[in-house]
C-alpha cells in the first residue's frame, strides 16, 4: 500500500470499488458517496417533498476550511464525515490541483464555488488561518454584521437545542460563553453556467405532459433533440429496472447524469435508497453511445439549507458545542465555535442561451424506430465533472413548474 494512500484508505467505506487510477479516483468516489448521503439527508428533511438540489462541492468546500482550523476530537470528527484529511499532503495537494483545474481559463463550464467565513468582530485571526482559507477555491474571510440586522441567519434549532443565542448550555454559564466565545459562520455558494455541447433548439420545446406525485399531471415545457448520447439500462441491486442518460457539457469536462425508473408504476423513492457510489460508478462507466429522442423538462430549482442538523447527525457535533470545539488553528488559542452553515445552491436546466422563447413551432411526435429518453415523471440527476469528480449538484426534480 502506497503511504500516501495509507489515510485515506482506512476511511474508505468497503462497499466503494477501489479506483485504478490511484488517489484522484479515490477522491472521486469518496465525493460521490458524499453527495448521495447529503441528497438523502437534504431530500428527507421538512418541507422538501418535491424538488431538491444540494452542492456537495460547496458542502466539502466548508468542511476542508474547518480542518485547517480544527484540532484534537473536533478535526476527527470532521475526517470522519469527510472522508479525508487535508493533514495529509498528497491528498491536500491533490484536492488543490482539483480546483485549480477547476477554475482554469477555456471554453468550458462556468463554476463559482466559493465558502466565506464570518468571523465574530474583534477576534483574534493568525495571518497564517487567513492565507490558507484566501488561497483554498476562492475562499475568504469576513467579519460577521451584527447578528441583530445583517448576519446570516439563525437556526432555531440553535435555540431551542442551546438556550443561549450562542448554541451553548442554558442555565448561569450561557452568559458566560457568549462573552468568552467568539463566533464563527460559513455560507459556501455554487452556481454552474454552462451550454450544452450540443443545444436543444427553443423551436423544439412544446408543452408536454409529465406525471407527477400522487396521480398530479401537468403540462410542462420540454425541450427535445436528436442527438448522440451516452445511454445505458441496468438493475439496480433491488432488482428495479432503470434508465440512464449522460448529456455533456461544452468542453466535454462537465455533463448532467439523469436517471429514472424505466417502469411508469415504479416511483423514484423504490430506486434512491439503491444509490450509492458503486452502483453509480458501474453504471457510468457502462454507458453506451447512442443515437436518442431526448426530451427533457425545462427546470429551476434552488434550496436553502442549515447544514447544522445534517452535520450533528453525522457526528459532527464539538463543532458546534461553544464548551468543546477545538479550533486552536485560527489563532492557536481556544475561543471560536461554529454558530452556523448555511449552504444555498441552485440549478437550471434550459436551451443553449434562452432566456425568453417566442417560438410557436410545435414538434409533431411521431413514432420513431430511433430509441428515446423522455423524462415525463419524477427524475433524479448529478451534475459532476468526472476528470476531477466533483458533484456540483445533486438532485430530483418531482415538479419541473415548481
Amino acid at each position: 500500500m502506497r503511504p500516501a494512500l495509507a489515510l485515506l484508505l482506512l476511511l474508505l467505506p468497503s462497499c466503494l470499488p477501489r479506483a485504478r487510477g490511484g488517489l484522484r479516483e479515490d477522491l472521486g468516489l469518496l465525493r460521490t458517496q458524499l453527495a448521495l448521503r447529503l441528497y438523502r439527508d437534504a431530500a428527507a428533511a421538512p418541507g422538501n417533498g418535491t424538488n431538491v438540489v444540494i452542492s456537495p462541492a460547496g458542502v466539502s468546500l466548508a468542511l476542508e476550511i474547518l480542518q485547517f482550523a480544527a484540532q484534537g476530537d473536533t478535526a476527527r470528527q470532521l475526517v470522519q464525515a469527510l472522508g479525508y484529511s487535508l493533514h495529509a499532503p498528497q491528498v491536500s495537494a491533490s484536492v488543490h490541483s482539483a480546483y485549480a483545474a477547476l477554475h482554469s481559463p477555456g471554453r468550458g463550464p462556468r463554476v463559482e464555488l466559493a465558502c466565506t467565513v464570518f468571523v465574530h468582530p474583534g477576534a483574534a485571526v493568525s495571518p497564517c488561518f487567513v492565507e490558507r482559507v484566501s488561497r483554498w477555491a476562492n475562499s475568504s474571510l469576513q467579519p460577521a454584521p451584527p447578528r441583530e440586522t445583517h448576519g446570516p441567519p439563525t437556526s432555531s434549532g440553535e435555540r431551542r437545542g442551546g438556550g443561549g443565542r450562542g448554541g451553548g448550555p442554558a442555565g448561569p454559564e450561557s452568559g458566560r460563553a457568549e462573552v468568552a466565545w467568539a463566533r464563527l459562520a460559513l455560507l459556501s455558494t455554487m452556481s454552474f453556467r454552462s451550454a450544452w455541447r450540443r443545444g436543444f433548439a427553443p423551436a423544439d420545446t412544446q408543452p408536454l405532459p409529465f406525471a407527477g406525485g400522487r396521480g398530479l399531471v401537468l403540462q410542462v415545457p420540454t425541450m427535445h433533440q436528436t442527438a448522440e448520447v451516452n445511454y445505458g439500462q441496468f438493475q439496480d441491486p433491488a432488482g428495479h429496472q432503470v434508465q440512464v442518460l449522460e448529456l455533456p457539457y461544452l468542453g466535454s469536462t462537465a455533463s448532467l447524469l439523469l436517471v429514472r425508473p424505466r417502469d411508469k408504476d415504479t416511483p423514484l423513492s423504490h430506486i434512491e435508497p439503491h444509490l450509492t457510489a458503486s452502483v453509480l460508478h458501474t453504471w457510468m462507466s457502462s454507458l453506451t453511445r447512442a443515437r436518442m429522442d431526448v426530451f427533457l423538462p425545462r427546470f429551476r430549482i434552488e434550496n436553502h439549507f442549515n447544514l447544522k442538523p445534517i452535520l450533528s447527525s453525522w457526528g459532527v457535533t464539538d463543532l458546534f458545542d461553544p464548551l468543546k470545539a477545538n479550533l486552536k488553528g485560527i489563532s492557536g488559542q481556544d475561543g471560536f465555535y461554529v454558530s452556523e452553515t448555511i449552504h444555498k445552491a441552485k440549478t437550471e436546466v434550459s436551451e443553449e442561451g434562452t432566456k425568453a422563447s417566442t417560438a410557436t413551432a410545435l414538434l409533431l411526435l411521431k413514432r420513431s424506430r430511433i430509441p428515446f429518453f423522455k423524462a415525463d415523471r419524477p427524475f433524479f440527476f448529478l451534475l459532476r465533472e468526472p476528470d476531477t469528480g466533483f458533484v456540483f449538484s445533486i438532485g430530483r426534480v418531482s415538479n419541473p413548474l415548481d
